[in-house]
């Protein structure tokens, strides 16, 4: 079974892959915003959205993404998302090459554990998530 964490209010299932990608399967409730907008200078990142809808912002341009749509968000690429519609909005995740999905396992919160939604979203978290992001080549631009 895979892992299933919380992380900034977002089910990850984290998946192992053999190959030079990391991938995770999230589902964005309604109303939940992605991280703060960000780009990574060494990842390509794709976004397949599996039900429901995501828009999501790319270089400053909005694009909604529907069931089995895609984006490409190559590097140096500006990017958030939110869930566009008013049910849950599963997707699946891949950065390539492998390396980022130890920012999922370092701020993401036991999907088991008691108000692990509450805990993914704490103002500390997201305090630390801040500080640390470029650890992860996750470079926030603030608006």
């Amino acid at each position: 079974m895979n892992k299933e964490l919380l992380c900034l209010g977002h089910k990850i299932s984290v998946h192992q892959p053999l190959g030079n990608f990391d991938l995770v399967e999230g589902t964005t409730p309604p109303n939940v915003p992605g991280p703060p907008p960000h780009y990574h200078t060494g990842y390509n990142e794709l976004f397949l959205v599996l039900e429901g809808k995501m828009e999501f912002m790319k270089d400053g341009k909005l694009t909604t993404v529907e069931t089995g749509e895609s984006i490409d968000l190559p590097p140096n690429t500006l990017h958030t998302f939110k869930n566009a519609g008013d049910t849950p909005c599963r997707w699946l995740n891949i950065h390539s090459p492998k390396g980022f999905l130890s920012f999922f396992e370092e701020f993401g919160i036991n999907a088991q554990e008691g108000n692990a939604f509450e805990k993914s979203v704490d103002s500390a978290v997201i305090n630390k998530v801040i500080q640390k992001a470029t650890s992860y080549d996750m470079h926030i631009v603030m608006p």
